[in-house]
């Protein structure tokens, strides 16, 4: 399979794969004429790292899948630790988030939005910018 026939069977840019060949977490053969020859494992390793990605684990927590997922040997415990690890950072993020969200609410409810200049948005922006600089010295 050329790279464009596995790139659309895996659902990925074609940029994606050679990305993730360069970076060594797929090595497609290669053919007498130099391009590369994708064959089944590939696809399937493909599809997995794209369904992997979808889901928000990093690179290199698909690299770690991979292995785990080549290693018939492997002890399930130490798939569920990297996921839920992944998911305690997916927690983090949406705590964040939610943090965030309260603070541009209360924002735009403190903020009149009519014509006069004065605005508790930007002078939020300005205070909170002045206070990490006076943080940082």
């Amino acid at each position: 399979m050329n790279i464009s026939d596995v790139a659309r069977r895996a659902g990925l840019p074609v940029k994606t794969i050679r990305y993730y060949e360069e970076i060594g977490l797929v090595r497609p053969a290669r053919g007498a004429n130099g391009y590369r020859a994708f064959d089944e494992r590939d696809l399937h390793k493909l599809a997995f790292i794209g369904r992997a990605r979808a889901l928000g684990f990093s690179v290199e927590d698909c690299r770690a899948l991979l292995r785990l997922y080549e290693d018939t040997g492997r002890a399930s415990a130490e798939v569920r630790q990297l996921t839920r690890d992944h998911l305690a950072e997916i927690d983090r993020k949406l705590a964040e988030l939610q943090q965030m969200r309260a603070t541009l609410a209360r924002l735009v409810d403190a903020c009149a939005g009519d014509a006069r200049p004065d605005c508790p948005i930007l002078d939020d922006l300005r205070d909170h910018a002045f206070q990490a600089r006076s943080d940082v010295e």
